[in-house]
């Protein structure tokens, strides 16, 4: 494996930290962290694994590999083989040779694919394990410390990332059903008064409205807003 300078380093650190606070999407930044990595460390494959907390298993989020073998769609359980090891210790493991190691699993893909030597970091945020960076290498290969620090530092940006862009989707969500909530309180007092009904009975009539028409319940409350609006030349 060739040697990269500290430069070169400083240089993919950069543009990973200008990427993510650009207006990329999340899938762009995770195939640019993932490209940025495997050139910086020379490396054959270089995937990130996000975990699903529902069902504690780790999955391919982005990868640079164009191996059909490779992306063949499969999962490992938080703690199972090395992945799943590193992303439960939240420590990075290095492995000299994958072909050899008998804590890896896949030996029979590792020989098809050329793999040797591994790096696997975990993606942490706030202390928690949310996936890993995983890297191989064609030949027999001594990860120094500093390439080491290097791909933590890279999980780590991509951690944040990840978790600025469900914070995001987390916080337009709840807006999105305070604003429904908003309209249908309003939806419901327009109700009662125009046909002197009670809240519950308003509330299941705009329910009902909904169900029947297979709109959400916000389109219900608005139409009848505006249908209020336009009668009283508000």
């Amino acid at each position: 494996m060739e040697t990269t300078s500290y430069k070169e380093y400083i240089n993919t650190l950069n543009k990973i930290s200008k990427a993510i606070t650009s207006d990329l999407y999340l899938e762009d930044i995770l195939k640019l962290i993932v490209s940025l990595t495997a050139s910086i460390l020379h490396a054959k494959i270089c995937a990130l694994w996000l975990l699903d907390d529902k069902t504690g298993e780790l999955r391919i989020s982005a990868t640079q590999a164009m191996s059909k073998e490779y992306l063949k769609a499969r999962s490992i359980k938080l703690g199972e083989g090395i992945i799943g090891m590193v992303a439960q210790a939240k420590k990075p493991v290095t492995i000299a040779d994958v072909r050899q190691s008998a804590q890896y699993k896949e030996k029979e893909l590792a020989r098809k694919e050329g793999l040797v030597s591994m790096l696997s970091v975990p993606m942490i945020v706030k202390n928690r394990s949310i996936g890993v960076i995983n890297l191989y290498t064609t030949k027999q290969y001594k990860f120094t410390e500093s390439q080491i620090d290097l791909v933590s530092t890279i999980a780590n940006q991509a951690a944040v990332a990840i978790e600025n862009t469900e914070l995001i989707v987390r916080t337009k969500v709840i807006q999105e059903e305070l604003e429904t909530r908003k309209k249908v309180e309003r939806a419901k007092g327009i109700l009662m008064k125009e046909q002197g009904i009670s809240e519950d009975a308003a509330y299941n009539l705009i329910r009902r409205s909904s169900m029947d028409k297979r709109v959400n319940m916000k389109d219900i409350a608005e139409a009848i807003i505006l249908s209020f609006e336009v009668r009283s030349g508000k």
